[in-house]
């Protein structure tokens, strides 16, 4: 069972792990790609569609889904922050 998130939880860093010849995700990229998917609901996106804000419905928190390494293929590794409610304002209009 992959953990939901957590009050003390600020930021998730994902990262690629080099294995048989591929890049592959670590732990924390399948978490947070299970917590996107299965948890998270979806709020906004930014212009050019790759930040995403998120709200935890269970306590109002929102999540920002960044790719901090975007320079690399496919984006790179995922980072999911949360982010204040002005900050979600300021950036997402929301």
């Amino acid at each position: 069972m992959i953990a939901q998130l957590q009050q003390t939880e600020k930021v998730l860093i994902g990262n690629w792990i080099f294995e048989n010849g591929k890049n592959v995700e670590d732990s924390v990229s399948k978490r947070i790609q299970y917590l996107i998917n299965d948890v998270l609901k979806k709020v906004s996106s930014s212009d050019d569609g790759w930040d995403v804000l998120y709200i935890d419905m269970e306590d109002s928190r929102y999540w920002e889904l960044i790719y901090p390494d975007s320079h690399l293929h496919g984006g790179g590794a995922p980072l999911l922050k949360n982010i204040s409610h002005d900050e979600a304002v300021k950036k997402y209009n929301v």
